[in-house]
Formats: C-alpha cells, sequence, structure tokens
C-alpha cells in the first residue's frame, strides 16, 4: 500500500483540472494548480473587449448535476456560486434552403417542428429517443463515463453490453435508419462534432448526448460561461488549493519510473503525484523525456488521431439580430462530403458550415446596449493540413463576414466594434494543443474507453491525466466526468476512503427544463436542489 499523497500538482486549468483539482483539495490533499496563461480556463477562456465579453471556448451547460456533484464534494452549494438560465429552443439550425428548426427537449415542439418536413420522422422521434436510453443509462446513470476503463478486465466486462446497445454503430449510421429527412438525419447526428468526433465515424456511445439534452436540459450562466470557471477556482482557493497563473510547465520530472514533481518557469514544484490536464499529446511528447515512455513513443503519439481544429470569430456588434438564438447553427447543403475534406482530406474547401454562439440573447449583460456579443466557430482540419493560417486568415475572415451579410446578417461590417480572430495557430501555440487540435484526442471507436489514453498513465507511476484527451472525452460534461474518473484511479491506487467526495451511484435526474421551468419562476426548483433533493 502506498502511503497517503500529501501533496499534488495539477497542470493546466481547463474544466477537467480545475474540477479535480477541487475534488483532491476536497480530499486533504494540499494541490498546487499551475497554469500556462494568465488567467485559470484553459479552453473555457473568456475575452473582454470594448465592453464586449465573449466565451472564448465551451457556450453551453448539458448536465448540471454533474457540476453539483464537484461542488458537493467540496461541501459548498452550486445555487450559492452561480446561476443557471435554462434555454429554449437549445439551438435553432437553419439549412442551406432556408428552412429552420428549432432543437428543444420538449418532444411534442420537437415532433411539431418535425412534421413540417416529414410526418413519418416526428412519428419515430419517441421510439428513437426510448432506443437512446439505455445509452444514456450506461453511460450517465451507471457512471460509466465517471469510471476508468485502464484494464482489459473492464473492457471485456463492457463489450456485451456495449453489442446490445449497438453503441459501436457509427452516428449517422444508427440515426439514418429512423429519419429519412435530410434536415432530422442532421439534427439528431451532428452531436459528435461539439466533441471533435466524426459523426460518420464516432460511435453511437455519443448518442447519449441528445438523450441527456433532453432529460437534463441545456443551460448557460448569467456572466458568461467563465463565471463558472471562476465559481470552481473561487471553490479551490477556499478550500485552501495554491493557483499559480503565467507558469508554464516544461517538464515532468521522473525519477526511478515515478513522477515527483514538475518544473515550471525555472522552479521545481515537488509532489506526490501529478496530473495533466494539458493537451494528451503535449504531455507525453513535450513534458515526459522519451527514456522515461515505452508505450506512450513520439511514435505512439504522432500516430494518434486527434480532433479536428476549429477558426473562430469573436465579434462585438453595434447592432442586434433576432433571427440568431442564442445557439444558432448555418449549415451547407453538403454535409458527409464537407466532413470528408474535413477529417479526412484535410483541405480548406470552398463552403462551411458554422456555429454562432450569441449569448446576449440571453444575458444583454454581455454587450453594450443594443449591440450583440458573439463567437463564429468553423471547424476546420487540424495543422497535418500544412495550411498556413498566418498567411491566409485574413482572407478567410474577410470570406466569413461576406458570408453572414449576405445570408441575412446586413451591415455586419461597418457595425463590428470588435473582430478578434483565433486560428489552428493559436490553438497549437497558445493551448499547446497538438497539431493544433480543437478537442483533443478524436472519439472514434478504436479511441474510445479502454482504447483512450488512460486516466492513470501507463508509462508512469504517480502520473495522472484528465480531461479531453482521456476517458470519457472532451465536453464540458466529458472532462468534469474524467475528473471523477481520474480521482477514482487515485483513491484506488492509495486506498483512500472511497465515500469521501465520491457522489452517489445514480444521482444524475432529469432536470426542471425549459419547458416546464421559466428563469424567472421563484417557485420553481434549482438545479441544484433538485439533484440534492434526488441524492437524498
Amino acid at each position: 500500500m502506498q502511503k497517503k499523497p500529501k501533496s499534488a500538482v495539477v497542470i493546466g486549468s481547463g474544466f477537467g483540472g480545475l474540477s479535480l483539482a477541487v475534488r483532491l483539495q476536497a480530499r486533504g490533499i494540499q494541490v498546487k494548480l499551475l497554469e500556462k496563461r494568465e488567467m485559470v480556463g484553459g479552453r473555457a477562456y473568456q475575452l473582454k473587449k470594448d465592453g464586449y465579453t465573449f466565451d472564448m471556448g465551451p457556450s453551453l451547460i448539458t448536465a448540471p448535476p454533474i457540476i453539483e456533484s464537484i461542488f458537493q464534494a467540496a461541501g459548498k452549494k452550486l445555487s450559492d456560486y452561480l446561476e443557471l438560465l435554462p434555454l429554449d429552443p437549445y439551438y435553432r439550425i437553419y439549412y442551406h434552403d432556408k428552412t429552420f428548426l428549432d432543437y428543444s427537449g420538449d418532444s411534442e415542439k420537437m415532433k411539431a417542428e418535425m412534421r413540417k418536413f416529414n410526418v413519418k420522422d416526428a412519428d419515430r422521434y419517441d421510439a428513437f429517443m426510448e432506443k437512446l436510453k439505455p445509452i444514456y443509462e450506461a453511460v450517465i446513470t451507471d457512471q460509466l463515463g465517471a469510471r476508468p476503463f485502464d484494464t482489459i478486465r473492464s473492457m471485456l466486462a463492457f463489450v456485451p453490453r456495449a453489442i446490445k446497445l449497438e453503441a459501436y454503430r457509427p452516428v449517422h449510421n444508427y440515426v439514418q435508419r429512423y429519419f429519412q429527412d435530410f434536415r432530422h438525419r442532421f439534427m439528431f447526428s451532428f452531436h459528435p462534432l461539439f466533441i471533435g468526433g466524426n459523426p460518420f465515424s464516432a460511435p453511437s456511445v455519443y448518442l447519449m448526448i441528445p438523450y441527456l439534452e433532453r432529460e437534463l436540459g441545456v443551460w448557460f450562466t448569467k456572466g458568461g460561461m467563465y463565471s463558472l470557471v471562476k465559481a470552481l477556482e473561487k471553490v479551490f482557493l477556499e478550500l485552501g488549493g495554491e493557483v499559480h497563473t503565467s507558469c508554464e510547465v516544461q517538464k515532468i520530472r521522473v525519477e526511478q519510473g515515478r513522477a515527483v514533481g514538475v518544473e515550471a518557469n525555472d522552479t521545481f514544484f515537488p509532489a506526490d503525484l501529478v496530473v495533466s490536464n494539458a493537451d494528451f499529446g503535449h504531455t507525453y511528447s513535450k513534458l515526459i523525456a522519451s527514456e522515461d515512455r515505452k508505450k506512450w513513443t513520439d511514435k505512439k503519439v504522432a500516430k494518434t488521431s486527434y480532433t479536428m481544429s476549429c477558426f473562430l470569430l469573436y465579434l462585438g456588434v453595434r447592432k442586434q439580430y433576432p433571427s440568431l438564438k442564442h445557439h444558432t447553427l448555418i449549415l451547407s447543403e453538403r454535409y458527409r462530403e464537407l466532413i470528408r475534406d474535413i477529417f479526412k482530406n484535410k483541405i480548406l474547401p470552398d463552403d462551411f458550415s458554422m456555429y454562432l454562439h450569441v449569448p446576449t440573447r440571453t444575458d444583454a449583460e454581455m454587450a453594450p446596449e443594443g449591440c450583440e456579443s458573439m463567437y463564429v466557430l468553423i471547424p476546420v482540419a487540424n495543422n497535418t493540413s500544412g495550411l498556413d493560417w498566418d498567411a491566409i486568415k485574413d482572407g478567410f475572415t474577410d470570406k466569413v463576414l461576406r458570408f453572414l451579410e449576405e445570408w441575412g446578417l446586413e451591415g455586419l461590417r461597418e457595425h463590428l466594434d470588435v473582430c478578434e480572430v483565433f486560428t489552428p495557430n493559436d490553438f497549437q501555440h497558445t493551448l499547446n494543443s497538438h497539431y493544433g487540435n480543437a478537442f483533443g484526442v478524436e472519439p472514434k471507436l478504436s479511441q474510445t474507453a479502454y482504447l483512450r489514453p488512460h486516466n492513470k498513465s501507463e508509462d508512469v507511476e504517480g502520473l495522472y491525466m484528465v480531461g479531453a484527451g482521456t476517458h470519457p472525452g472532451a465536453g464540458v460534461p466529458g472532462v468534469m466526468l474524467s475528473a471523477e474518473a481520474t480521482e477514482f484511479c487515485i483513491v484506488r491506487d492509495y486506498q483512500l476512503d472511497e465515500t469521501k467526495a465520491l457522489p452517489p451511484k445514480n444521482n444524475l435526474v432529469a432536470l426542471p427544463s425549459p419547458k416546464t421551468r421559466d428563469a424567472k419562476d421563484e417557485n420553481a426548483v434549482p438545479p441544484a436542489a433538485a439533484a440534492r433533493q434526488h441524492s437524498s
């Protein structure tokens, strides 16, 4: 039995790193959280400029009880730190033919939307959702997403269930068996893109996302998603944790096969255990000496498949556009072919699909009065493409802005107060993302569960991984579940108290969704309370 760890270093302060730092600190382990950038947050960073506030990464919350469990681990209440705002609809999806669908968690509304285009598809909606329920129950209710898949035994135990659930089928293949209209096939298959996955190859285990959205709602936080970052940081500091910003880790020091601390800013930070929330590829190829890596050699790290990247525009506009919802998708006519160009051909095609986040539709204080704060996200190939973004970004920016004006955002360019650009090069150099990926290790069948990089390092004792590059994967719920899975590894390895800071099984239940709870209803049960009521 190893001695109980007294100290830990967590590299990187994205949602995964912050969540695990809180959990470990709550266990009495003294944690130092080291962050390269000037503020905590990682990919969930914030940009403020000329009165406009932008979330630079994640833009929504889909599983408040997962967040609640982190606060519970610290003996805190989520509702004391955050105001969650329900969204309805969750997304508005505009298709190439100018038709659109409002996607929500209300089954009757959804079927009414679908009947506009295909009555038979609408009639299959309930059966489709019922088919997804066991996948959701496996990942969320039975906590497979919150437990490590780091042994052959754990993988073999899940295989019969995966086969029964048909969780191995590609997402789009699964969806097209239920729906005929191209709009509906997209609407229920695009979710893997939110975590960097290809809908035509990502396994249908990720179809738990639309079921999770229906059951738990889609939410935003007052003040933007960065308010969740600050809330977690505040809890961590209240527990006695240490945060070191502008502190980039150069090396994980390994002695006799064991991590003993990290080197950052010419300072050695000793620790009984080390956790990396840095990008997976960067962690293994840049922070650990090659002689300390038997499995994750430079060659294996390079051959791992990483997600696509993103081209992002952060726009502050002296005008408002009511046609845009809080989340709006504007799609190209091509779907499969466009995905192939991004994931396989790795080119920059003439057309593109985009995702717009307009938080001022929900929280007007994120921009000056009468103005719009928005970001435009376009999936693009990662930097294995060889594209020279420094040379092409200005031209591509102008192309995107012209497209938006022609699409319907009249006067966009002449009303711009802010136009900041973030390219795959920024992912690579600012966020240390391997090949400029946006979401870590690609979620495909050969890189799922046991086949993903493990939450406990296979090469170095006392080193653990958390975040998008390990199990279960990217997205806010995913990286927070990864923190729980990694904590489980540490609890197991050091034989710590398994009951402390680990939430009870099956504590994730349906919350009041936008269709049943008005944001201003003072008698409504807040999401944190709903989770606590069920837990008790």
